[in-house]
Order: C-alpha cells, then structure tokens, then sequence
C-alpha cells in the first residue's frame, strides 16, 4: 500500500508509472498516478474547473475532491492531502450514480454560467463601444 504520493511535474505523462509518484502535465492538465491500494491501475486526474484541482504547498500536492477509483475492481476510494493518502470509506452504488450525477449537474451549470457571462460581457462590450464611437465622432 503506498501512503504518500511525491509530485513530479512533467510535461507527457509516463507509459510506465511508479509507485508513489503524482505525474502532473500543466500543459495538458491531467495528473496522474498508480492507484495507491497496490493494484498497479493507472489513475487518471483531468485538472479543470468542473473536474480536480490541484495545489501544491510545499513541494505537497492535494487533489480536490477525493478519487474515487469506481471503474476499476478494487473500487478505492481515498484524498491525497499534502502529498498523503488519506483513505475513505467505500460508496455504495446508488452513492456512485448519485455522485456522477452531482458531477455533471456541477459540470452543466459552470458552463452555462461562462456562456451567460460571456454573452453579459459582450452586451457591456458593445455599448461601450457605442459610447466611445460617438464620442469619437464629435
């Protein structure tokens, strides 16, 4: 069982992962590591607003929110804080379907949200424009 992950920032993820070891692409925003319970999965994190975020403190990373490993056999289900493995309890699979639906309402409204912003802003963006023409003008 592996009870620390050390952070290595790379550019492409390995094909060959080693254990204990939490691969980070910035350029690709993906983190990536063996599952800690020893089965040798690769586990594969996107790093993005409506998916995982990544901090480092102290050379420690942590992954907000927890993994939960629920597609491949040993189902573990653990957070990495400051470059521990904190083990959870296993979620049942009315938890998992309820979690995955969680995760896309959360993933829905953040992208409606960008759309109804960028549209806002386009609005403001135009009348300023028509603002400044005007003045331009005189």
């Amino acid at each position: 069982m592996i009870t620390n992950l050390k952070l290595n920032k790379v550019y492409y993820v390995p094909k060959q992962l080693e254990p204990g070891i939490l691969y980070f692409s910035k350029e690709f925003g993906i983190a990536a590591h063996l599952c800690p319970c020893g089965c040798g999965n690769k586990v594969v994190a996107p790093i993005a607003p409506t998916d995982w975020s990544l901090t480092v403190k102290r050379g420690k990373p942590t992954l907000y929110p927890s993994i939960g490993n629920w597609q491949i056999p040993c189902r573990s289900h653990y957070w990495v804080t400051d470059g521990k493995i904190v083990w959870s309890y296993q979620w049942t699979e009315d938890q998992i379907q309820d979690g995955r639906k969680h995760e896309e309402f959360q993933r829905k409204s953040y992208y409606e949200n960008l759309e109804r912003n960028r549209k806002e802003k386009s609005v403001f963006i135009q009348i300023l424009n028509l603002f400044f023409k005007k003045g331009k003008r005189k």
